[in-house]
């Protein structure tokens, strides 16, 4: 059954894991027949390209990023002329958004609106819905993250009036539960590639995959590379994937530490699939995470993990001792010492990355595919 599918998020085409699932969702949807269209509230200020050929409708309704905020010094500062005018623009620009995306939604008899976060439902919430369109709240953090901003308030104020609520591991959707979400279901994000081979492991690159952010900690990585690599294991060299506001210090850290010329920057990479067969190991150090993509797209490549235990969602993509190793939160001699043994113990590292594949098997698109078509049949009836 073909169905008419909005999937919507704040800004779509900034490089993160969020923005890249919903753009396979939308491919995926589109290959199987479904009229799909990807909206993008707001542009971004640095656009990723995830799908070259794409089979949906791609559209952005702001015609500027979001600007930054700000606030007036003063009563003479807040209605300078110059002020007000900018503030009239932004009322009518938003005005203009929002009734560009009310239309759409009334150009369709039935439909689906799939919300990829919760401050995307408070958008659309000021544009509403006609009653043929269904909507579905994603929520791509663990419960934990929710906990700790803003999120939690906002998915238990608007995710009710939804028709599901989703999120990415059955441990996240029980706290949800026990915080009387009515409509709560599990969906995990899919794999946006599974090589048809296993990476060979034999590269002698530790990665990590990530924007260069505190939050991300990767000081905490390239402590544990120089320990682990600087004097006993030469050979061996650090990969960063991604830009980010860190890589200056990390690059002047890692020369203190005597490794800066075997730790590699590598910035964006369109084809992130031949980039995890480049490694031997993937290696994930964030203050927190939800259920983070980089693993079970390394797992799908047979690359190895080690990571800090941050969440049920990575408890489910890393099954410790069998498919990778998981340390508790923050403990960096721990996260240095299961670094350690995966550098030194090739025969550890084949065995991780061969039930790693099997592991994320039923994260193939096409099982989620599946899964996301089984829900919409659920909330037609």
């Amino acid at each position: 059954m073909s169905r008419n599918l909005f999937l919507v998020g704040i800004d779509v085409d900034s490089m993160g894991g969020s923005q890249r699932v919903l753009h396979t969702l939308a491919q995926g949807f589109a290959e199987r027949g479904h009229s799909v269209e990807l909206v993008g509230i707001r542009p971004s200020p640095e656009p990723h390209t995830y799908v070259t050929d794409q089979a949906y409708r791609h559209t952005t309704l702001y015609r500027s990023p979001a600007a930054a905020s700000w606030q007036a010094a003063s009563l003479a500062e807040r209605f300078h002329p110059v002020r007000l005018r900018e503030a009239r623009a932004g009322r009518l620009e938003r005005q203009r958004a929002r009734e560009a995306m009310a239309r759409r939604l009334a150009e369709v008899p039935e439909g689906c609106v799939v919300i990829g976060s919760p401050w995307a439902a408070v958008w659309l919430e000021s544009v509403g819905r006609p009653r043929g369109i269904k909507a579905v709240g994603q929520y791509h953090e663990s419960f934990l993250q929710a906990c700790n901003s803003p999120n939690l308030e906002l998915i238990l104020r608007h995710y009710p009036e939804l028709e599901k609520a989703v999120f990415l591991s059955e441990p996240d959707a029980a706290e949800f539960r026990r915080r009387k979400l009515p409509n709560v279901a599990v969906m995990p994000n899919p794999l946006p590639f599974r090589p048809a081979a296993p990476a060979p492991l034999d590269t002698r690159r530790i990665g990590a995959v990530g924007r260069l952010d505190p939050v991300k900690r990767p000081d905490r990585l390239v402590e544990a590379f120089a320990a682990v690599c600087a004097d006993h294991h030469p050979g061996w060299e650090l990969h960063f994937f991604g830009d980010g506001p860190l890589e200056e210090e990390l690059q002047a850290q890692a020369g203190r530490l005597g490794v800066g010329e075997r730790v590699r920057f590598r910035g964006t990479v369109r084809d992130m699939a031949a980039a995890y067969r480049e490694l031997s190991v993937v290696a994930l150090t964030s203050e927190r995470e939800g259920r983070p993509m980089v693993l079970a797209e390394a797992a799908a490549a047979g690359v190895p993990c080690v990571s800090f235990d941050l969440s049920g969602g990575v408890r489910e993509l890393v099954a410790h001792g069998r498919t990778g190793t998981l340390v508790p939160p923050g403990d960096t001699s721990a996260f240095t010492a299961a670094l350690r043994e995966l550098v030194e113990d090739g025969r550890l590292r084949e065995r991780y990355g061969w039930a790693g594949r099997e592991h994320v098997a039923p994260l193939a698109l096409s099982a989620v595919l599946d899964r996301w078509e089984a829900l919409f049949e659920e909330i037609d009836r």
